[in-house]
């Protein structure tokens, strides 16, 4: 491996070009990699999480939490830094104090899209950006196909979050099964466009991923201990019992609860600051 202008540069010839990728029909000549993590995290037990652009709030809150446990119980969680599941995928694992590497479309210095330059930089303060294009390249729609091709290849496992019937994570899936890896899909909604593709991976053979257990476990991993409980007010307590069943409204909750409309709402709020649910579109989740 050899350093130039401040990124790095494997060959299929170093020492630390992963095996698992060398071992795909069509490996990358070279790696250019940017960021503070090593060029071993790439070795280590490395998962997949991938999806559409235009996730669900459901999508987006279950790419974070796959990607803040897998990552804690010492996962490599490997995205395309693109908008939607890649990118809560690639937080949830900061979240969890993990590693995770952004395989890129263009050069390395090329945040792309350059809305999530900061999570870019967040994510290279301790993991990986990693890109075969060559530092100055551009963005270019034929590009992101190919780079799917390397998510698929450094993982030892790729889960489809939510993905249309026609859907870029649904490339990455296909390599992951061509070069024999193990691919879960997360069920989603018959009657929704952003599950048509998972749910047809589901009907041709892909492992349904229910819990994040179920991917530690194919990666022979522990769960990390629970965190501590916190402990939270009588109504927020209620309320968190609530949404444990299913997502819900304020007007959901309120009528469901017993509680007065302001004791819900200090309730959420509560809820809200110490990390236990987040809203989305007016809907309350679990974090």
């Amino acid at each position: 491996m050899k350093a130039e202008r401040g990124y790095r540069v494997l060959t299929r010839r170093s020492a630390d070009y992963p095996a698992l990728l060398d071992a795909i029909h069509d490996p990358p000549k070279r790696l250019y990699l940017r960021g503070d993590g090593s060029p071993r995290l790439l070795s280590c037990p490395v998962v997949a999480i991938v999806g559409t652009r235009s996730c669900s709030p459901y999508g987006a809150q279950v790419a974070r939490r796959l990607g803040r446990e897998l990552a804690a119980a010492g996962a490599v969680v490997v995205s395309g830094l693109a908008r939607g599941i890649d990118a809560e995928a690639h937080r949830g694992a900061l979240e969890g104090e993990g590693a995770t590497v952004a395989v890129l479309g263009c050069g390395i210095d090329r945040d792309y899209p350059r809305a999530h330059s900061a999570l870019a930089q967040r994510i290279a303060a301790g993991g990986l950006l990693i890109s075969e294009y060559e530092p100055g390249t551009e963005p270019a729609p034929w590009r992101f196909p190919a780079r799917n091709r390397i998510i698929a290849g450094l993982a030892r496992v790729t889960i489809i979050v939510e993905a249309r019937a026609r859907s870029g994570a649904l490339i990455t899936a296909d390599f992951a099964l061509e070069e024999g890896r193990e691919v879960f899909a997360v069920p989603g909604e018959i009657t929704s466009a952003l599950s048509r593709g998972t749910n047809e991976l589901l009907r041709l053979g892909a492992a349904p991923l229910v819990e994040p257990e179920d991917v530690i476990d194919a990666l022979g991993l522990e769960k990390a201990p629970a965190p501590r409980a916190i402990r939270l007010s009588e109504e927020a307590s209620r309320v968190r019992e609530l949404l444990a069943d299913r997502s819900a409204s304020v007007d959901d909750l309120v009528g469901k609860s017993g509680l007065a409309a302001d004791a819900v709402a200090a309730a959420l709020v509560e809820l809200e600051l110490t990390g236990e649910a987040v809203c989305a579109e007016g809907v309350y989740r679990l974090h």
